[in-house]
């Protein structure tokens, strides 16, 4: 996954490099699509760290339940 996104932003640089715009436009575009790139990494790690919360409160809840069960058959 790393590298296709590296890979597709270079792509992307280089694209826009070569085009034949004015540079301050050029310029702009490489800035806009910096900008959307990071936002999108960062909606990545937020998705991926709300997953292992998620994971993380679904271990916790299962200890608990464990713990409880044993607690109970030990009475």
């Amino acid at each position: 996954m790393n590298k296709l996104l590296t890979g597709f932003a270079l792509g992307l640089i280089v694209g826009v490099l070569y085009a034949p715009d004015k540079g301050t436009y050029t310029r702009r575009r490489i800035s806009d699509k910096g900008n959307d790139l990071k936002n999108q990494f960062a909606d990545f790690i937020d998705n991926v760290a709300g997953k292992f919360e998620h994971t993380a409160d679904e271990i916790e809840d299962y200890a608990n339940m464990k713990a409880e069960n044993i607690r109970s058959e030990a009475i």
